[in-house]
């Protein structure tokens, strides 16, 4: 006996979402590439220009696990473009200071996300793109803000190495 598949009776948000994220972030990675920065650094960049913080909150902003922290960090020092110091409010921390070099990297690579996202809303007329950016901001401040747990096995797709 042949199963057929189920009859959707929604669109398939997931992959949908999923997708456009994928498609988005290679696209990010190759356009911070040729500034030779990878998406890691920008955020730890971006993020480190902000305020204050020390590596542990800065992974946590960009979704990352301490050794992937370390290792970014690591090269950013490398470059020239941060380096860790001591906290100015609590000596007992480390944060992640960037160096004007730093900066100026930093700014540039906003620019080239900027570019990116720019690019993707331009393949929509502005009225759509508008509402686009308005659903997508309702929804990940309401609904789908906060991930609930997920039983074993639930991951995140990886990007896959080239």
């Amino acid at each position: 006996m042949i199963a057929l598949a189920p009859t959707r009776a929604e669109p398939d948000l997931s992959f949908l979402l999923d997708h456009a994220g994928h498609v988005l972030r290679t696209r990010i990675a190759a356009a911070l590439a040729e500034i030779g920065l990878t998406a890691r650094m920008h955020c730890v960049l971006v993020h480190a220009l902000e305020e204050e913080r020390t590596q542990i909150q800065l992974a946590e902003l960009g979704d990352m696990d301490k050794t992937t922290m370390v290792v970014t960090v690591d090269a950013l020092e490398k470059a020239g473009l941060a380096e860790r110091r001591p906290s100015s409010t609590d000596r007992r921390a480390r944060i992640v200071a960037v160096t004007e070099k730093g900066g100026q990297v930093a700014r540039r690579s906003q620019e080239v996300v900027d570019g990116v996202h720019r690019e993707a809303l331009a393949a929509l007329p502005a009225e759509e793109a508008e509402v686009l950016v308005r659903a997508m901001n309702r929804l990940v401040t309401g609904h789908l803000a906060t991930p609930v747990e997920a039983p074993p096995g639930a991951r995140r797709a990886r990007q896959r190495a080239k």
